[in-house]
């Protein structure tokens, strides 16, 4: 059993990793996957598959009523439709924010008079640098949703307590939308 440590800085140092080596193999379109040699606190040394991404924004749209919007679209990876929150990958350097505000006008043709800062959560750390930001739009107006080509979705209105009942049951597994609707839910006190 590992002891619990009182003081963090000093127990950072002993878990944090040098990097001796980096090599790029796969630079691609939306990631770019390196190998990195790290030496260790006690001197050992391993190796590290590490994916790095530009990361991403994701917004929940609630309207007046507690009503959320999220869109259903096929994911590869899984071979199945998912529900997810709007959301996109960052281009290099992009403010957050207004790729959250892009990806809600694209894919659910709405448009927000406010959008606040959910946080932002880690994807999926072991492997990948992805961080993504969470938003919540309310204040919201309907108009068009122009997705990106080759992007083919549904937009899907749901009451809020029904999407947390989704989660419970397992019919929603995506990361994002579980961290934004969970924070959206406590953030409207439910």
């Amino acid at each position: 059993m590992v002891k619990p440590k009182g003081n963090i800085a000093a127990s950072d140092a002993q878990l944090n990793e040098k990097t001796v080596k980096e090599t790029t193999v796969f630079d691609g379109k939306v990631f770019r996957v390196v190998v990195r040699d790290v030496e260790l606190f006690d001197g050992s040394h391993s190796r590290r598959d590490v994916v790095l991404h530009h990361g991403g924004a994701a917004i929940v749209a609630l309207d007046e009523q507690n009503n959320v919007y999220l869109v259903r679209q096929f994911r590869s990876p899984y071979g199945k439709v998912i529900y997810e929150i709007p959301a996109g990958k960052l281009e290099k350097d992009e403010d957050p924010k207004l790729c959250a505000i892009r990806e809600l006008k694209e894919e659910t043709g709405m448009e927000a008079s406010s959008v606040v800062s959910l946080g932002q959560m880690y994807a999926t750390p072991g492997y990948c640098s992805e961080i993504i930001h969470l938003y919540l739009a309310t204040g919201l107006t309907c108009g068009e949703g122009r997705p990106d080509d080759g992007e083919f979705l549904q937009v899907q209105k749901l009451p809020l307590t029904e999407v947390l009942d989704m989660i419970d049951r397992n019919e929603i597994s995506d990361a994002k939308t579980l961290a934004g609707i969970l924070k959206t839910a406590r953030r409207v006190g439910i």
